[in-house]
């Protein structure tokens, strides 16, 4: 019986790398669909493109600013739906307003770069109303 201990070592191996394969896909699909987050974030669209060497994926980027003349903040985001991604194109170089989720944990770029993902977006006005130029109410 000198092949039985052999054959048993390898049955446990394949078994072990199924159960290992296995817990991945779930805590993929774990993070993928379940959000730590959700919310909006406005500002101007500076940079939107299709990126990565193996998994093409939309990654974009908004310029935030609270106020006129302040620095603004970045805002970087990744895009998995196709409609999503023509909104933005056609809003490039304008004030957007988008919809996220954050996904913490998400073990591969292959889905995205950043744990942002944007699930709508729409444009707003070109020059927002400013508080100070707002119709006051007499």
């Amino acid at each position: 019986m000198p092949n039985a201990l052999p054959k048993r070592t390898s049955v446990l191996l394949l078994a072990a790398i199924a159960a290992v394969t296995v817990l991945f896909a779930l805590y993929t699909w774990f993070t993928l669909s379940w959000s730590y987050s959700e919310g909006e974030r406005a500002g101007y669209l500076q940079k939107f493109s299709k990126k990565g060497w193996l998994c093409k994926t939309w990654e974009g980027e908004i310029l935030l600013s609270s106020m006129p003349g302040a620095i603004p903040e970045r805002f970087s985001f990744t895009v998995r739906d196709d409609a999503v991604a023509k909104q933005l194109l056609a809003a490039m170089g304008q004030r957007v307003q988008v919809t996220y989720e954050q996904h913490r944990g998400v073990p591969s770029s292959c889905f995205g770069e950043t744990e942002y993902f944007a699930t709508r977006a729409s444009t707003g006005p070109v020059n927002p109303v400013a508080p100070s130029d707002a119709p006051s109410a007499q």
